[in-house]
């Protein structure tokens, strides 16, 4: 486990840090004695996992409450670490929804929110950091996928294949563009995980109706996310059965995989 260099403590940025996945990053990077700049739209969560870390690692952790649907939100967020008189050392881009609905049977606005939050803001967050990490000589980059990344498209959550998927192709040129700066890009694409992601678009029930030895915790989907960006893997799909299910993403025939996933996916489309 790589912890924090030695002198000033290192910030990680993370968001969508309320819950989930987000907040599992903020323990695990906490725990490496990084400090914390914790951002997602509740800042009550926040503010309370802020106080948790801070006195359990004696670390300085704060929130940053933003909603990154909003256009030019991340500016506000970097702002906001840049008023504190720090730098991001590491930045985890997680936060993200999805639209279950068809493309148009959700307000465009939605849509747009979904974009804003899953492409343009986690663009725009990284795009600011990068120029700095490269001048310290270090950093890191960690973009949450999804198995959707390497999966056709079918009826329902429309954009949400598409975006995970540029998340992969971005990740990867990010890593080509910086080897050898010292900046670690690694895109993590976990399969089922034990989150509020499923509450929040509205399939929570059929969620549950899954096998729960189809769904890792959000503590094991970090743990192996950080030590692949500690090694340098760009891509890191945590375990195995989904190492499995994502080999036969990328190698079984488009025609037989829409035809699988228009059938098992459509419990997870609501009606419009």
């Amino acid at each position: 486990m790589t912890l924090a260099p030695a002198g000033p403590r290192p910030l990680a940025l993370i968001t969508g840090a309320s819950a989930g996945i987000g907040a599992a990053f903020a323990r695990a990077y906490a725990a490496r004695g990084y400090d914390l700049a914790l951002s997602a739209r509740r800042a009550d969560r926040l503010e309370a996992l802020a106080a948790e870390l801070s006195a359990k690692h004696l670390i300085e952790a704060f929130a940053v409450p933003a909603d990154l649907a909003a256009f030019e939100a991340h500016a506000g967020v970097l702002a906001a670490v840049a008023a504190r008189g720090r730098v991001v050392d590491a930045l985890v881009n997680n936060a993200g929804f999805s639209v279950a609905q068809s493309f148009v049977g959700a307000p465009w606005e939605r849509q747009r929110e979904f974009l804003m939050t899953l492409v343009v803001n986690a663009c725009g967050l990284a795009y600011g950091v990068i120029p700095g990490m490269v001048e310290r000589g270090r950093g890191a980059i960690v973009n949450v996928g999804s198995m959707a990344a390497f999966a056709p498209g079918v009826a329902g959550h429309s954009l949400y294949p598409g975006a995970k998927s540029l998340s992969v192709k971005w990740s990867q040129s990010l890593a080509a563009e910086l080897k050898g700066t010292g900046v670690k890009v690694t895109v993590t694409c976990p399969g089922f995980t034990l989150t509020e992601f499923a509450e929040a678009n509205g399939t929570k029930a059929v969620m549950d109706e899954a096998p729960r030895r189809f769904f890792q915790t959000a503590e094991q989907v970090v743990a192996t996310t950080l030590a692949a960006n500690d090694r340098g893997k760009t891509v890191v799909v945590p375990g195995l059965h989904n190492k499995i299910a994502a080999t036969m993403l990328r190698y079984l025939p488009e025609s037989l995989l829409i035809a699988i996933l228009t059938r098992a996916s459509a419990k997870y489309h609501l009606e419009d």
